[in-house]
């Protein structure tokens, strides 16, 4: 369970396990992602954010080492106060983490609300995202802080986008040591 803020995600990974046949790929393993809100049925909002998250995942698991097999990676939405598609990146590199499937690199989630007077604020709340001009979330790698991953709403400037994405890198830092500090936490026991 990640919760950065008010924003609170249960990350569940099933897996490597036998696919079924229809979904059964010859070289690699089958990601399925699947996030559930908090109260109610899946919709478009959450099929949208289902593909950038499978995408984003697929980038870095070795799916190769696992042929003919699907993992699947369930998230459940327990409060949302903001910032929760960075949230839901944060929780699935945790769960992939934990469950130890090999990994290119690790990645994290960053959200940025840019204000209509330019300022750049980190992990909005669900307020905050509201009276932004535009939002923009990245997933960045851990190695190089290369960008897996960039969507937007709203309108911004590539200098203002270019100033977000330098932030989120900056941000992304904090974000890795909370990683360390967590596997450490857990296996020092």
């Amino acid at each position: 369970s990640l919760s950065p803020g008010d924003t609170s995600v249960l990350a569940g990974l099933y897996g490597p396990a036998e696919a079924k046949i229809s979904k059964e790929l010859p070289d690699r393993a089958a990601l399925e992602v699947l996030l559930r809100p908090k109260v109610g049925l899946p919709g478009v909002l959450e099929r949208s954010r289902e593909q950038l998250l499978r995408q984003t995942c697929e980038a870095v698991v070795l799916g190769v080492l696992h042929p003919r097999t699907t993992i699947s990676l369930v998230l459940q939405v327990l409060s949302d106060a903001g910032s929760l598609l960075s949230c839901c990146l944060n929780a699935a590199c945790m769960a992939l983490l934990d469950t130890g499937l090999p990994l290119a690199t690790l990645f994290c989630g960053v959200t940025c609300a840019l204000q209509p007077d330019g300022t750049i604020l980190l992990d909005p709340t669900a307020r905050q995202e509201q009276e932004a001009r535009a939002i923009l979330t990245f997933a960045i790698a851990s190695s190089e802080r290369k960008v897996l991953m960039a969507t937007t709403k709203g309108s911004c400037s590539v200098e203002e986008m270019q100033q977000c994405l330098a932030a989120a890198q900056r941000a992304a830092n904090t974000i890795f040591q909370f990683y360390r500090d967590s596997v450490r936490r857990r296996y020092s026991k």
